[in-house]
């Protein structure tokens, strides 16, 4: 089995925007249900700051991570997004996932 491959990034959305950007990202993770290899993919909104959306996922591969940004619906998701957001992440964590719920043994 290649290694898992995670990521954790914080996504800043124009003021205002935060339930918007999370109504978005909350679209892709329903879209990626139909994706074996996205192991997970959870929306979370930073208390204390109302237009900031971090971003949780792990996949089967750096590779599988890469190939699902060639979807058409993904694509098309991360166009109505980008307008809406302020701030990419600086800098996005990359992870190495090593066992847990929800990750295979």
């Amino acid at each position: 089995m290649s290694e898992l491959y995670g990521l954790h990034g914080r996504l800043l959305a124009h003021a205002g925007k935060g339930g918007e950007l999370e109504a978005i990202l909350l679209e892709s993770a329903q879209l990626l249900e139909s994706n074996d290899d996205c192991l997970l993919y959870v929306v979370s909104r930073e208390a204390g700051e109302p237009d900031a959306v971090w971003v949780t996922e792990a996949w089967r591969s750096r590779e599988a991570h890469r190939a699902s940004l060639d979807d058409e619906a993904v694509r098309a998701l991360i166009q109505r997004a980008m307008p809406i957001i302020a701030e990419l992440p600086e800098r996005t964590v990359d992870l190495h996932p090593v066992g847990g719920k929800g990750l295979p043994s």
